[in-house]
């Protein structure tokens, strides 16, 4: 069950509380141990129903979505790999310099807001619809 204390705040059982700014509702998701911004689509008075219990299934999904996203970044260097002071053997090596700057979660997607070493000027976003990774775009911002 969820509660809503005001037009700007709601308590998820699972998610903690959420805060409605800038249009959309922001919270903090936990995921291997690292609290990560979460960011949730829904009217003006709560967040989606299906944006959340879409998040509470995100710690468990994320680590299946794993290897698509690796393979997805792994392309994405090939371009820079001349250049780059990264040199990547498989796509898993490509981890270490990731960090997830968000996920947002909407009624029909979820994008993955993340920042990487070889490409410090913009965020890509890897958009997954159900647990299918549909891009990764190159240049995205947070919402």
């Amino acid at each position: 069950m969820s509660l809503i204390f005001g037009a700007s705040e709601f308590k998820d059982p699972a998610l903690g509380m959420l805060r409605r700014k800038g249009g959309k509702w922001r919270g903090k998701i936990a995921i291997d141990g690292n609290e990560l911004p979460l960011v949730l689509d829904g009217s003006r008075n709560e967040p989606d129903v299906r944006a959340l219990e879409t998040a509470r299934t995100l710690p468990t999904r994320l680590t299946a979505w794993q290897p698509s996203i690796e393979r997805a970044l792994f392309e994405h260097h090939e371009p820079y790999a001349d250049e780059s002071p990264f040199s990547f053997a498989q796509p898993a090596d490509v981890w270490p310099h990731t960090t997830i700057q968000y996920i947002h979660v909407g009624a029909a997607s979820i994008e993955i807001g993340l920042s990487v070493a070889w490409d410090e000027e913009h965020t890509l976003g890897a958009r997954f619809t159900g647990d299918e990774l549909v891009e990764l775009n190159g240049s995205v911002l947070a919402p």
